[in-house]
């Protein structure tokens, strides 16, 4: 257990690889993120997006095999949300809940294959 000062104020990002940075904007548009027009130029394509009160970092890059990482987006109302992507063309398994009192979950891909779990919040007991 970490004993020092620093107090941990929460996860600023996640960056991912892309292989068509144009289309993964559309995906994660799509999902309700929003770019950031405030990325400098690091000399490799890529893009910042906001994800509520964190961000996502999309950098166009070789994707890593799936070897089960991914990440996960919490949203209101899960149902909707597939419906929404399914407006796109986005297909998305039903959801479900592993145990009683955990959240909804299911799991997406975006255009490079990378796995995004999104869920609801726990129901409250």
């Amino acid at each position: 257990m970490y004993a020092g000062t620093m107090t941990l104020v929460g996860l600023h990002h996640v960056q991912v690889n892309v292989t068509d940075l144009a289309s993964a904007i559309s995906f994660y548009e799509a999902l309700g993120l929003t770019v950031r027009s405030d990325r400098p130029d690091f000399g490799i394509k890529g893009a910042w997006l906001d994800a509520g009160s964190q961000q996502l970092h999309l950098v166009a890059a070789e994707v890593p095999n799936d070897l089960g990482q991914h990440f996960a987006i919490e949203v209101s109302d899960l149902d909707q949300v597939i419906a929404d992507l399914g407006e796109h063309g986005i297909d998305v398994r039903p959801p479900a809940s592993f145990a009683e009192g955990m959240p909804r979950v299911t799991f997406v891909r975006d255009p490079a294959g990378n796995p995004i779990e999104l869920r609801e919040p726990a129901p409250q007991l």
